[in-house]
C-alpha cells in the first residue's frame, strides 16, 4: 500500500530531474566552443508503480534518472576517420610535391636545367664558328660545368628533402607513441569510473575521442570497444569495456597496454636505393632499451610501411621518401649456390635489363628470398645479347647474415626474389632515378663523340664527363655495359666496376684534366683537316635536340636531351596537381562530414536555450507540487488532528 507521503515524494524526484537537467543543460553551454566535446543530455524513465490494492490498480511513483550520456553517433566517428585519414595523405604528398616542382622550376627568377642547356648548346655553336680560339673553349667547358652543377645541386636537393620526410616520418611516429600512451592512460581512468560508480565517463571518452581524431590524420585507425565479461557470471554486467586501436592494421592500444614503436635507422649495409640517403628509418614495435638496432632487424616484429592499410600522414611520407614508381627490383631465383652463398636472380623488367635505369644499392642490401630475408655485399649484371636474358647474382655477407644461411637452402628454384618494396607512387627515388638515367645516357653519348676525336698532334679524345669518386678520383668507364648486337656478346658488370653505372647525377663532373685545359676538348675528327674543322662541335650539339639514337642522337623516355625537363616535370606536375586536388577535394568532404557529425553532438546554443526554458518550467511545477502537497499536509496533520 502506497505510503501517505507518495506524493511528496514523487514530486521530488521529478525536482531531481528537472535539477538534473539544467545542469546537463549549463554543462552544454559552457563547453560549447570546447573542441571534442560531445552534447550531453538526461535519460529518464518512469519509477516503478506501486500497487494500491485498491479498485484502481497501481500508483506512479514520480521519474528515475537512469544516466547522463553523451549524444555520439559513432557511424559519423568512422566516415571522420577514414576522410581524416585520405586528407592526412594527400596534404604531406601536394607539401613536397609542391617542393620537387620548385626544385624543377625554371623562368625568370629561377636559372633550371632549360636555361642551363641552352646556354651549354649555345656555347658548342659559338665554339663551332671558331674552333681555334681557348677563350671561346673554355667558355664552353664552363657552361658543360654549370650543366653538371645544376644536377650535383638537385641531387643534394632531393636527398635534403629525402632527409626532411624521414625526419618527419619519426616526429610522427613519436606522436603515434604520445597518442596511445594517452588513450590507454584514459581507457584505465573510464574503466575505474564507470565499473565503480555505474555512470558514464562522457568527458574522458570525448578526449579519448579527440585524441582518435588527430591520430586519424597521422594514420589509418580502426576502433573497437568491446564489454568485458566475467568467466564466472556471463550474464553479469561488470560495466568496464575493452578498447582497441589499430594502426597501420596493426595493435598499438589494447585497454590499459599499449605498444610503443621504434624507428630504427638503416645502416649502408641496408640500403635499398643507390640514391638513397644514409639513415632512413623502417618502424619495429619495441621491446626493450636493452635491444640493438642489429637485434630489431633479426628478431623484431616490423611495422609494415608499404601496406595499403598505412595512409594518413604517415602513407604520404612513406610514398614521397620511398616512392620508386612501382619500380623495385624483383625476379625469379635461377640458382642457388650454397657453398659459395650466390644466389643467381632472372628478371624481366626493362627498367632492370636496362643498366642506366637500374637505381640498385652499390653498399650492400637485402635480399628477399622467399619468406627469407639476407644480407648482400655485391651483385653482378649479366645480359646475353644471344638469348637476351638478364640475371642478377648476388653475392650474400656471410658475417651479417650468421646462422640465417642455413635457410638458404630453402630459397629453391622459381622462388621470388626481391629488394626493397614496390611502391606505386612517383616519390623522390623515382626522380632521383630519373635524373641518373639521363646523366647517364647523356654522359656516355658525349664522351663517345669526343673519344672520336683527335688533337691538334693526333691523340684520341677523352672522357669530358666523368664521375667522381669517393676518395676525389675519376671513374674512366673502362667497364661499357652498350649493347653491340653481335651474337654471343655478354656484358657483365659489377656493382663496383668502373662503370656508368657508378655515375649518378650527384657525382657528374667535367674532368679534372680538361677543366684545368681546356685545349683538351677535341672539336674535329681527325688531324689532317683544317684546323677550323667542328664536325665533333656539330655533333655534340646535334645531341641535345637529336632524338635518333641510331643517328648520333640520344633518346631519354622517347624524347631528345633537351626535352629532360619536359619530361620531368609533365610527372612532377601532374602528381602535384593530383595531391592538391584530392586535397581540395577531401577538405570538402572533412567540413561537410564534420558538419553532419555536430548536427548530432554538437552544442546548439538555441536548442539549449529551449531546453532551458523548459526544464525550469518542469523544475517550477515540480517546485509548486512540493508546496501543494506541503499545504495539503499541514491542513492534514495539523489542522485535521489525523
Amino acid at each position: 500500500m502506497s505510503s501517505t507521503f507518495l506524493g511528496l515524494n514523487t514530486a521530488y524526484t521529478g525536482l531531481q530531474a528537472s535539477n538534473a537537467a539544467l545542469n546537463t543543460t549549463a554543462n552544454n553551454v559552457s563547453n560549447a566552443e570546447t573542441k571534442g566535446y560531445s552534447r550531453q543530455v538526461v535519460t529518464n524513465q518512469a519509477a516503478e508503480a506501486i500497487r494500491s490494492f485498491t479498485t484502481y490498480g497501481c500508483v506512479g511513483a514520480g521519474v528515475e534518472t537512469i544516466a547522463i550520456e553523451r549524444v555520439r553517433d559513432n557511424f559519423y566517428d568512422e566516415k571522420y576517420w577514414n576522410n581524416n585519414s585520405k586528407l592526412g595523405e594527400y596534404d604531406s604528398k601536394r607539401y613536397y610535391m609542391n617542393s620537387i616542382e620548385n626544385y624543377f622550376s625554371d623562368d625568370t627568377k629561377v636559372k633550371g636545367f632549360s636555361s642551363i642547356f641552352d646556354e651549354y648548346t649555345n656555347g658548342l655553336a659559338e665554339l663551332a664558328k671558331n674552333p681555334n680560339d681557348t677563350t671561346v673553349k673554355q667558355q664552353a667547358v664552363g657552361f658543360a660545368g654549370n650543366l653538371t652543377t645544376y644536377f650535383n645541386d638537385m641531387y643534394v636537393n632531393l636527398q635534403k628533402l629525402q632527409d626532411d620526410v624521414n625526419q618527419e616520418i619519426k616526429v610522427y611516429i613519436d606522436r603515434i607513441n604520445s597518442v596511445a600512451q594517452e588513450v590507454a592512460a584514459l581507457n584505465k581512468q573510464i574503466n575505474i569510473i564507470e565499473m565503480n560508480t555505474g555512470a558514464m565517463a562522457n568527458e574522458l571518452r570525448d578526449q579519448r575521442d579527440l585524441l582518435i581524431d588527430e591520430l586519424s590524420s597521422i594514420a589509418i585507425v580502426d576502433v573497437e570497444e568491446t564489454e568485458i565479461i566475467d568467466t564466472n557470471n556471463e550474464a553479469r554486467d561488470t560495466g568496464g569495456t575493452r578498447y582497441f586501436v589499430k594502426v597501420c592494421g596493426q595493435t598499438i592500444v589494447d585497454g590499459n597496454n599499449y605498444n610503443e614503436l621504434i624507428c630504427v635507422p638503416r645502416q649502408n649495409y641496408e640500403a635499398v636505393n643507390q640514391t638513397d640517403k644514409d639513415g632512413l628509418y623502417d618502424v619495429y614495435f619495441k621491446v626493450g632499451d636493452e635491444w640493438t638496432n642489429e637485434d630489431y632487424r633479426a628478431k623484431g616484429d616490423k611495422l609494415n610501411l608499404y601496406a595499403g592499410t598505412v595512409g594518413g600522414k604517415l602513407g604520404g611520407l612513406v610514398a614521397m621518401r620511398d616512392g620508386n614508381n612501382g619500380e623495385s627490383f624483383k625476379g625469379t631465383v635461377e640458382a642457388v649456390d650454397v657453398s659459395n652463398q650466390k644466389v643467381t636472380v632472372s628478371v624481366n623488367k626493362d627498367y632492370l635489363i636496362d643498366l642506366n635505369k637500374v637505381n640498385l644499392t652499390t653498399t650492400g642490401g637485402i635480399i628477399k628470398l622467399g619468406n627469407n630475408e639476407f644480407y648482400f655485399k655485391d651483385w653482378t649484371y649479366t645480359y646475353d645479347e644471344d638469348t637476351g636474358k638478364c640475371t642478377y647474382i648476388f653475392d650474400l655477407d656471410k658475417d651479417l647474415n650468421k646462422t640465417n644461411t642455413a635457410n638458404l637452402s630453402l630459397a629453391t628454384k622459381k622462388v621470388s626474389a626481391s629488394v626493397g618494396s614496390s611502391i606505386a607512387y612517383q616519390g623522390i627515388p623515382y626522380y632521383m632515378s630519373q635524373m641518373n638515367e639521363w646523366v647517364r645516357l647523356y654522359a656516355r653519348s658525349a664522351n663517345n663523340i669526343e673519344k672520336d676525336g683527335v688533337l691538334d698532334d693526333g691523340t684520341p679524345g677523352r672522357n669530358m664527363f666523368v664521375a667522381e669518386d669517393i676518395s676525389g678520383g675519376e671513374y674512366t668507364f673502362a667497364n661499357s655495359y652498350e649493347k653491340t648486337g653481335i651474337a654471343g656478346n655478354v656484358i657483365t658488370i659489377g656493382n663496383k666496376d668502373d662503370s656508368y653505372y657508378q655515375m649518378t647525377a650527384g657525382n657528374l663532373k667535367i674532368a679534372k684534366d680538361i677543366v684545368k685545359d681546356p685545349g683538351l676538348m677535341t672539336t674535329r675528327s681527325s688531324q689532317y683537316v683544317g684546323s677550323d674543322s667542328n664536325d665533333i662541335l656539330l655533333r655534340l650539339k646535334n645531341l641535345g635536340t637529336n632524338a635518333d639514337i641510331n643517328n648520333g642522337g640520344m633518346s631519354f623516355r622517347g624524347c631528345s636531351a633537351d626535352q629532360f625537363l619536359v619530361t620531368i616535370l609533365s610527372d612532377v606536375a601532374l602528381n602535384t596537381q593530383r595531391a592538391q586536388d584530392f586535397t581540395d577535394s577531401y577538405t570538402y568532404l572533412k567540413t561537410s562530414i564534420e558538419n553532419q557529425r555536430l548536427s548530432v553532438s554538437g552544442v546548439d546554443n538555441d536548442e539549449e536555450a529551449v531546453n532551458l526554458t523548459k526544464f525550469q518550467q518542469q523544475y517550477n511545477l515540480a517546485s509548486k507540487m512540493i508546496q501543494v502537497l506541503s499545504e495539503v499536509y499541514d491542513r492534514l496533520i495539523l489542522q485535521t488532528g489525523v
